[in-house]
C-alpha cells in the first residue's frame, strides 16, 4: 500500500506488476481464456475477419525519398506483415526489393524500427525490434552491393544515462567514441541531429515529452573525432522546444513555441547565440498551428500548419519569410512528406477519413505550381460518394468550443438507432487529423455505425494553449470534453448511449478508463486499448497501452517522462489531483441506487510491452472484475492480452487484423447488434451486420495510426 498524509491507499493487485512472474503468467492465461470463447462467440466471427482482410488488402505507399542518385520508398502490397524498402535508379526505373523485413522471422514479428542514410547515400544504417519491444539492433547496409553487415550496436527508448557515441563505419562498436554525455542527469534523454552543411552537431536534450535544451558542437572534417565535442549551450532552460530546420552559414533556423504558443520560425546566429540577438523569420500565426517545418530547393521552406484540425502546406522563401504559394488541398492531412534541402523535388503524401491516399510530386525546376499525383491507391469495395465527413463545434461543461468530424453513410437518420463509435486521445500535445481506417469502414458499412472523432483538448490541435488547457491539474477537461462529445450525439440524433463505444489507445485509454467511472450511463460499450503509432522526436516516449494506475505510473521503464502532462504522485498537490480521477482508483461498482452498470468493456495490453508495462491493464482489469461481483453488473468486463507482441510499432498485419477482427466481434456481441443475411461480407453464409438492435453499444478504430504509407 501507499500512504500519504496519513491517507492509506490499498493496492491489492502490486503483484501482477511482476510481468515475468507465475502469478502474473497464470493470471494472463485465466483472463484470456474468458475472454476468447466470448469473441469467438460471435456468429459473424469468420465474415468480419474476412471483410477486413479483403479490404486491408491493398497497396500502400511512403512518399519517394532520393539518396545520393537512388530513389527509395516503402511498399506493403496489402497484407505483408512488414513494408517493404524499395530503390529505383529513378522515378520512372523499374523498383526492386533492397530490404524487405518479412524474411527475418516466420511470424514476421521482427520489423524496422527507424532508418537513416550517410549524405552520400551509400549506406543505410537501420535498427530492427523484435516482438515490438523499445530495445534497437542497429546494422548496416551497403546500397551498391546491397550486402548486409553484421549487427553493430543497440539501444532503447527507455534505458537510463543516455550516451550519443560517435561510430566510423567499418569499425567494431567496442571503439565508438562518445561524444556527449550528461552524468549528472541519467533521465535525459539526448536528441541530436547533424546540421545540413555538416558543420554542426545540434544538442536537444529532454527531460520528459516536452520542451528541451539546445547545445551545439563544431564538426570540422580534418579533426579527428576521440573523445567529447566541446559544446556550447544556447537554451539553459526547459521552458521551451527547439527543433532544427535548417541553416545558412552560423545561422540556423530553428521552429519553436518560445513566447509563441502556436509556434514561429527564428533565426539563430550561433556565432553569436545569445536570445536578444533572435531574429523572428515567420511569426506565429494568431489560429493556426506550424505543425512542421523543411527545407527544400536550395532557398525554400515548406510549411505545414494545421487550421481547425486539417492540414495547410505552403512555400515560402528562406531569406525573408515570404509566402510563395498554398498548396491546394481538401479536407484532410498531409501524412508523409520527402524534400531535402539540397533537392528540386518533393513530394507529399495526403489522406482523409474517406481517401485511402494520394501522394503528390512536386518539380521546382518547372515552377512552383506544378504539383502532380504521383499514385493514388483505391480500395476495392469502398465508394467515397456513399459517405459524408463533416465538422462540428459542440460546447464542453466549461462552454468552450471544441471540434469534432463525423463519419458515416450519406442520409441516415437521426433518430438515435445509430451505433456510434467516439474515439479520443487528448494528451501530449498531439494532433488526432483526419486518416483513413480499414476497420472505421467495415464498421460504418456493416455495423450501420457512424465514427465521431472529439479534438479534445490535450492535444496540439490548437497550439500549446490547448495542451495546457488539457495537463496536469486541468486533465478533467479533456473528461469533460469527451463525455460531452456523446451527449453532443446524443442530443442531435446519432445515437443513444447505449450505443455508444467509447474508445482509446495509449493516452486515450486513460481518458476512456476515467469516463467510464465517471459516467458509466453514458456509454454502451469500452475499449481501452493499445496504439500503433510511430511517434517521432521528444513525443516518441508517449505511452502506447492505457496508463491507468496513476499513483505509479513513473516508477515504470519511461515513465518518469509522462510527468510533464500528468504530474507525480510525489507531488503533493499533484497527487491530490491524480487521486481524484485515476482509473485504477476510482472504480465504484453498480448498484440498485441510481450508481448505473459499467459498459461492457475490452481492455487490450500485451506481454511483451517495455514502454507501459502490462501491469496496468492487469491490475485495472482485476479491481474491475472484483469491485462488480454481487453486483447488479451484467455487461462484460473482458481483457485481450495478446502474446510476442509489444507496445505497437511494427505490429505485423496479420496481428492486427486479428486484434480488429476481436474489437469489432466484441462490439457486435456487446451491443447486440443483429446479423442478417446478405451477400455483402464474403464467406460461404455471407451476412452484413446491420443497425438493428437487441441490446446495446457500439464499434472499433484503427486509431490514428499507419501514416507513412497510403
Amino acid at each position: 500500500m501507499d500512504v500519504s498524509e496519513a491517507k492509506e491507499i490499498k493496492d491489492p493487485y502490486r503483484w501482477l506488476e511482476d510481468p515475468d512472474s507465475p502469478e502474473t503468467k497464470e493470471f494472463i492465461d485465466a483472463e484470456n481464456n474468458i475472454t476468447r470463447p466470448y469473441l469467438d462467440a460471435c456468429t459473424v466471427k469468420q465474415d468480419i475477419n474476412a471483410r477486413l482482410t479483403e479490404l486491408w488488402n491493398y497497396p500502400k505507399y511512403s512518399c519517394p525519398f532520393r539518396r545520393g542518385d537512388k530513389y527509395f520508398f516503402f511498399k506493403n502490397t496489402g497484407l505483408q506483415n512488414q513494408n517493404v524498402l524499395y530503390i529505383q535508379d529513378s522515378l520512372e526505373g523499374e523498383p526492386r526489393v533492397f530490404l524487405d523485413p518479412n524474411t527475418l522471422s516466420e511470424d514476421g514479428t521482427i520489423a524496422l524500427s527507424g532508418c537513416h542514410f550517410t549524405d552520400d547515400g551509400a549506406t543505410l544504417a537501420y535498427g530492427l525490434s523484435a516482438s515490438g519491444s523499445d530495445w534497437i539492433t542497429i546494422h548496416f547496409k551497403d546500397v551498391a552491393t546491397e550486402q548486409t553487415g553484421k549487427a553493430d550496436g543497440s539501444e532503447t527508448d527507455v534505458n537510463r544515462d543516455q550516451k550519443l557515441c560517435y561510430h566510423k563505419l567499418n569499425t567494431s562498436q567496442s571503439e565508438d567514441v562518445i561524444v556527449v554525455e550528461f552524468p549528472e542527469e541519467p533521465l535525459w534523454r539526448i536528441g541530436a541531429e547533424v546540421s545540413d552543411c555538416g558543420k554542426y552537431l545540434i544538442v536537444t536534450p529532454v527531460k520528459d515529452c516536452r520542451d528541451n535544451l539546445l547545445f551545439f558542437a563544431e564538426l570540422t572534417k580534418d579533426k579527428v573525432i576521440d573523445g567529447k565535442l566541446p559544446l556550447t549551450q544556447i537554451v539553459h532552460k526547459f521552458e521551451a522546444d527547439y527543433e532544427y530546420v535548417t541553416n545558412e552559414g552560423s545561422v540556423c533556423i530553428f521552429r519553436t513555441n518560445k513566447n509563441a504558443p502556436n509556434y514561429r520560425l527564428v533565426k539563430i546566429d550561433l556565432s553569436d547565440p545569445a536570445e536578444e540577438k533572435w531574429e523572428t523569420l515567420i511569426p506565429e500565426h494568431p489560429k493556426d498551428v506550424l505543425d512542421w517545418a523543411s527545407a527544400v530547393d536550395n532557398d525554400k521552406l515548406v510549411l505545414h500548419y494545421v487550421r481547425d484540425v486539417k492540414s495547410v502546406l505552403q512555400l515560402h522563401d528562406m531569406n525573408a519569410g515570404k509566402l510563395l504559394r498554398t498548396f491546394d488541398l481538401p479536407v484532410g492531412s498531409v501524412v508523409g512528406f520527402a524534400g531535402k534541402k539540397e533537392q528540386r523535388e518533393i513530394f507529399y503524401h495526403f489522406m482523409s477519413f474517406l481517401t485511402p491516399g494520394i501522394i503528390y510530386h512536386v518539380d521546382f525546376s518547372k515552377g512552383e505550381d506544378n504539383a502532380t499525383v504521383f499514385r493514388e491507391v483505391e480500395v476495392k469495395g469502398f465508394n467515397a460518394s456513399e459517405y459524408e465527413a463533416r465538422q462540428v463545434f459542440y460546447s464542453s461543461k466549461d462552454g468552450t468550443k471544441v471540434p469534432m468530424f463525423i463519419v458515416s453513410k450519406k442520409n441516415i437518420k437521426l433518430d438515435g438507432s445509430n451505433p456510434a463509435l467516439v474515439y479520443g486521445y487528448g494528451g501530449f500535445n498531439i494532433n488526432i487529423q483526419p486518416s483513413f481506417s480499414v476497420t472505421r469502414l467495415v464498421f460504418m458499412q456493416h455495423l450501420g455505425g457512424v465514427v465521431a472523432i472529439p479534438n479534445i483538448r490535450g492535444g496540439g490541435e490548437y497550439g500549446e494553449k490547448w495542451h495546457n488547457a488539457g495537463r496536469l491539474l486541468n486533465k478533467q477537461n479533456v473528461f469533460d470534453d469527451f463525455q460531452a462529445a456523446a451527449e453532443y450525439l446524443v442530443e442531435e440524433g446519432y445515437t443513444r448511449p447505449s450505443l455508444i463505444t467509447a474508445q482509446g489507445g495509449s493516452n486515450g485509454g486513460l481518458l476512456v478508463a476515467a469516463c467510464i467511472n465517471q459516467r458509466p450511463d453514458l456509454y454502451g460499450a469500452a475499449i481501452v486499448q493499445r496504439m500503433r503509432r510511430q511517434q517521432q522526436t521528444k513525443r516518441q516516449f508517449v505511452r502506447q497501452v492505457g496508463v491507468l494506475d496513476m499513483l505509479r505510473f513513473q516508477r515504470f521503464t519511461i515513465g518518469h517522462a509522462w510527468v510533464s502532462d500528468y504530474g507525480s504522485s510525489e507531488n503533493e498537490t499533484q497527487f491530490r489531483y491524480l487521486l481524484q480521477y485515476s482509473p485504477l482508483h476510482n472504480i465504484r461498482p453498480p448498484n440498485n441506487d441510481g450508481r448505473a452498470e459499467y459498459p461492457a468493456t475490452l481492455v487490450l495490453t500485451a506481454d511483451h510491452d517495455d514502454r507501459v508495462v502490462p501491469l496496468h491493464s492487469l491490475k485495472f482489469i482485476a479491481a474491475l472484475q472484483h469491485a462488480t461481483r454481487d453486483t447488479p453488473q451484467r455487461r462484460p468486463l473482458l481483457a485481450r492480452i495478446d502474446t510476442k507482441s509489444g507496445h505497437g510499432s511494427g505490429k505485423p498485419t496479420t496481428k492486427i487484423i486479428e486484434e480488429h477482427t476481436d474489437i469489432l466481434c466484441f462490439i457486435t456481441q456487446a451491443l447486440g447488434l443483429r446479423a442478417t443475411a446478405a451477400a455483402v461480407l464474403p464467406g460461404a453464409a455471407s451476412a452484413t451486420v446491420q443497425g438493428s438492435v437487441r441490446g446495446s453499444r457500439d464499434a472499433p478504430d484503427e486509431s490514428h495510426s499507419g501514416r507513412a504509407l497510403c
